[in-house]
Parts: C-alpha cells; sequence; structure tokens
C-alpha cells in the first residue's frame, strides 16, 4: 500500500480516536468515586457504542492518582478516583485494522499544579513535534529520547518512561514488526526514526510524553500519531 494512502488511514482511526475522547468528556465520565475499572470499562462500552469497535491493539489504561506516576507496562491496583484528582487514558483503538494511540491527561478540580502538568506535557509533545520534523533526517531513536527528557527538565518534571514512543500501523504491527527496541523512541536505538522497514515500508511513530513529580506524587500522559 502507498505510503499516503497509509497515513492517510492511521490519521483517519486518530481522528475516530479523538470522537471518543470528545465524548467522554460530553457525557462527563469522569467522575469523583468511580474506580479506574469502572471508567475504564465505560470508556470500552462507549467505543462500542460509538464506532461498533471491541478491538484494542494493547490494554487499555485508565490510571489516577500515585497510579499516574506509572508506565504502560506495570499493572498497578484498582484506584478510585478522587476530589481533585488528575487521572490519564492510554487506549489502542483499532478502527478497519488500522491502530490508533492516543493519550491524554485530565484533571477533576482547579488544582494549579496538576493543570500545570496536563497544560506542560501537551505543550511539551509540540514542541517535541516540531523539533522531530526539523531533524528526523538524522535523527536516531536514542537522539529523540535524550532531547524528551531534556524537555521535562525544562518544564521543571522528570520523565516518567524507559522510552517516549514507538511505532504504529496496520493491525497487529507489533506482530509484524516485532517488539524489539528498534521499533520504540527508546535509549538503546540508534537507527534514523526515518528508515524504513524490513519491507522497505515507510515506519509511522506515535510520540508520548510522561512527566511526573515523585514528591507530589502525579504524573502527566500525553501521546499521538506524529503527522
Amino acid at each position: 500500500m502507498p505510503k499516503e494512502e497509509r497515513i492517510l488511514n492511521l490519521i483517519e482511526a486518530e481522528r475516530k480516536a479523538e470522537i471518543l475522547y470528545k465524548e467522554i468528556e460530553n457525557r462527563s465520565l469522569i467522575t469523583e468515586g468511580k474506580t479506574e475499572h469502572q471508567l475504564n470499562t465505560e470508556v470500552f462500552n462507549l467505543a462500542f457504542e460509538l464506532f461498533g469497535i471491541k478491538k484494542f491493539w494493547h490494554k487499555r489504561i485508565v490510571r489516577s492518582g500515585r497510579n499516574t506516576l506509572l508506565p504502560y507496562k506495570e499493572n498497578p491496583i484498582n484506584l478510585t478516583i478522587q476530589k481533585d484528582d488528575i487521572l490519564f487514558f492510554d487506549f489502542g483503538p483499532v478502527f478497519e485494522n488500522w491502530e490508533a494511540d492516543v493519550g491524554k491527561t485530565f484533571v477533576l478540580g482547579n488544582n494549579q499544579k496538576k493543570l500545570k502538568l496536563k497544560r506542560d506535557v501537551e505543550l511539551a509533545w509540540k514542541e517535541g513535534k516540531e523539533y522531530y520534523y526539523q531533524n528526523k533526517d538524522k535523527l536516531t531513536g536514542a537522539d529523540f529520547y535524550q532531547y524528551t527528557k531534556k524537555l521535562a527538565e525544562k518544564y521543571g518534571w522528570e520523565y516518567g518512561n524507559h522510552h517516549c514512543g514507538h511505532l504504529i500501523g496496520n493491525f497487529p504491527h507489533e506482530e509484524i514488526l516485532g517488539d524489539e527496541e528498534i521499533n520504540y523512541i527508546h535509549p538503546n536505538n540508534n537507527l534514523l526514526m526515518n528508515e524504513k522497514d524490513l519491507n522497505g515500508d515507510e515506519r509511522f511513530w506515535i510520540y508520548e510524553i510522561h512527566f511526573i513529580d515523585r514528591k507530589l506524587e502525579i504524573g502527566g500522559f500525553f501521546e499521538q500519531l506524529l503527522s
């Protein structure tokens, strides 16, 4: 399939994921007193209602409170959402066999530190995207990871994960391309990010920002397609 058609399919999948998030807000699903698992199930049901899908290419994540410190690979205890809480979502819905991967942070109440964290992960993502497009012809995965760690310091946070993104594509891309470090924006990935995959095709990346404050036990997360 031509590069242009593949990226359009990925963009369309992300557009539908954004509709899902907007509807989460419109229906005021994020409320105190609800557990992470309850909210996760409600979003799963909403995705089926809106798009008729039950397929997600990775585990669905809702993290609140101190669980927001933890990266994707962890499986923490099920917390109850609190008043003035911070939480984030990480969903990978599959639309017509094309993967989306969108992560967003939400804040209940007016805690200024938490609201700043929500703003900062989004601003840093945009800053990182601009840097990527200015340097992608010479940028390795390791380079981009180190740049992103410095972004966290610039905004006054700690970076919270061992990578800052990964490949995305036609489902199931992990089985097709593998789960090696070269398929992540990882400190050990010394391949150029614009290198072709094993089949000679263009690779497309999800870029992740995960900033944390261990003392305050809060984290913020934002991810989207680099398109």
